[in-house]
């Protein structure tokens, strides 16, 4: 009996450790991510189709929403402005839920299938990125990824299963994926 209380004791000081929190919520989940202009706000709310989709934020911060009309929405966590729709929306609509997905207007160039504009959740990978470009091509390196902003190299030889949240991938930026050297074809 000592040893389970003692066994208890010790499960429920890893679970209240600042690591173990840590750990509980990934960076790109929740908090960390917040919307920009030039980003995309895709709205889900449940058995309501004419107020779902995706909703452009315009180069004041703000997005129009059916029902709720004009509203701020950078700089305010995902989480948060999940909460605060849901309660814009209890006012109309008898419990509604809402799913909130945040995605990143990218243009992913260089050696893929589909070259061009790429909307993105900010929790894929570079990977998960290139593979809605249509994947690499033949001559494609995947271990020659680069991301610009502005004309500016941010990260060269980026790793394919870095996340772009951990990158801060931005509405804007490019994603070259380089070609392979002639020695390698």
């Amino acid at each position: 009996m000592l040893r389970l209380l003692v066994v208890l004791i010790a499960a429920l000081g890893l679970l209240a450790s600042p690591a173990r929190t840590q750990q509980a919520a990934p960076a790109g989940t929740g908090g960390g991510v917040t919307l920009r202009p030039g980003d995309l706000i895709r709205v889900a709310v449940w058995r309501e189709e004419d107020l779902s989709g995706e909703f452009p934020v315009n180069e004041r911060g703000i997005v129009v929403l059916p029902l709720l009309g004009e509203r701020e929405v950078t700089g305010i966590p995902i989480e948060r402005l999940r909460d605060v729709l849901l309660e814009e929306y209890r006012k109309q609509l008898r419990n509604p839920s809402i799913q909130i997905t945040p995605l990143r207007r990218v243009v992913v160039l260089g050696e893929v299938a589909k070259p061009g504009l790429q909307e993105v959740d900010p929790t894929i990978t570079l990977a998960g990125a290139i593979a809605l470009a249509g994947g690499p091509t033949p001559l494609g390196d995947m271990r020659r990824i680069r991301i610009v902003r502005e004309g500016t190299v941010l990260q060269d030889r980026a790793a394919m299963e870095t996340k772009l949240s951990s990158i801060d991938i931005r509405s804007g930026d490019q994603i070259f994926v380089g070609s392979r050297s002639w020695l390698e074809r």
